[in-house]
Order: structure tokens, then sequence, then C-alpha cells
């Protein structure tokens, strides 16, 4: 697992967490080719609508990142 390659895994407990973590954002933020660029928790489109300032989330303590747009 790339994530693991970043960090050091200090015990059992801490690399639970780790991939706990990572699970979660496969599942909620990481977009899948096999599901048309979508992930397995659907999440709703963000058009420019949704507002014109792009933010961006750490996920996976830091590792990763995901982007929204919220209102200025």
């Amino acid at each position: 697992m790339k994530s693991l390659d970043h960090v050091v895994v200090l015990n059992e407990a801490h690399a639970r967490r780790l991939l706990r973590e990572y699970q979660r954002y496969c599942n909620a933020s990481r977009t899948h080719l096999s599901l048309g660029k979508d992930t397995p928790e659907r999440r709703e489109v963000q058009g420019p609508e949704r507002g014109a300032k792009v933010i961006e989330l750490r996920e996976v303590f830091g590792l990763h990142h995901r982007y929204e747009r919220r209102a200025a």
C-alpha cells in the first residue's frame, strides 16, 4: 500500500488506524475508473453554482487531499 510507504508505523494499533482511514478515503473520496470516475459511496457533483472558492481537505492524516467548492 502506497500510504504506508510514507509513514513510520509505530505499532499494530497505529497501523490499523492508518488502514481504516485509508479505506474510508478510498470509499468516500477516491475515484474509480470502473465506476465511471465516481466513488463507491456516491457523492454529489459540485458544479460552479455551488461556489467559486475551491478548498483543500486533508485526508489520511495529510497524505492525500480532496477538493470541494464552497461559497465565497
